[in-house]
């Protein structure tokens, strides 16, 4: 397996001469992740410290039900978007084209089959890792690594045989990859902490390059990891 640092390195270089597409291909997912934290994050922060007493209370807890509804579907609608940027950057990266076609890419994961899987494959992660937490958040925290290459391994298998792999078997199979692999991919995302503060003192506009640095060193991690695919 390769180390995180050159990752960074392949993705960067697979980035090199194609930084405008790339931007242009994440603004949709830049713009739905400012909308996700002004309009819903933020919000259900300001309820814990706007609402105090016990009528107060009930009202908190019945917005947070609301919330966890939003949340859920702009997580999804969230998770649609980074797909597409991370598995046109996987194409990329293993010259399986040769350039980026922003606008018409960043929407290709609401096409079938994907869009039904990525649905139900998000559903039941987030049942599951819900789940697990009830033991301890790290559980969740564990899960949540463990099922992270779910949707990569559908998408490769369906784009080298025309199988789709059944829901829980994609998640099986993401469970048995990552095994050994999951500190690393935590690692990896820690890294990036220094590019995620500087992202935000720009307003989020940082976020228009740093998020396809990020989906093409995670697509690098992918490719990396050691596997068979029928």
């Amino acid at each position: 397996m390769k180390k995180n640092r050159e990752l960074k390195t392949e993705a960067k270089a697979m980035l090199k001469g194609n930084w405008m597409d790339a931007v242009l291909l994440n603004l949709v997912p830049t713009l739905l992740l400012l909308a996700v934290f002004y309009l819903i994050l933020l919000p259900s922060f300001m309820l814990i410290y706007h609402f105090t007493g016990d009528g107060a209370s009930i009202t908190a807890q019945s917005n947070s039900g609301t919330s966890s509804g939003g949340q859920f579907i702009s997580g999804l609608i969230g998770t649609f978007f980074s797909l597409a940027v991370t598995w046109t950057l996987l194409d990329m990266l293993r010259h399986k084209r040769e350039k980026i076609v922003p606008f018409k890419d960043a929407f290709r994961t609401f096409t079938s089959p994907y869009a039904l899987v990525i649905f139900v494959v998000y559903l039941l992660q987030t049942i599951f890792i819900a789940l697990w937490s009830l033991l301890l958040i790290i559980p969740g925290i564990i899960k949540r690594y463990s099922y992270y290459q779910a949707y990569n391994i559908f998408y490769d298998t369906y784009e080298h045989t025309g199988e789709r792999l059944g829901y829980l078997d994609c998640i099986t199979a993401s469970r048995k990859l990552m095994n050994g692999h999951k500190g690393q991919l935590f690692i990896l995302e820690v890294s990036f902490i220094g590019w995620h503060i500087l992202a935000i003192m720009t307003l989020g506009i940082g976020y228009l390059w740093l998020n396809p640095y990020i989906a093409a060193t995670k697509a690098a991690f992918y490719d990396a990891l050691p596997k068979e695919l029928a």
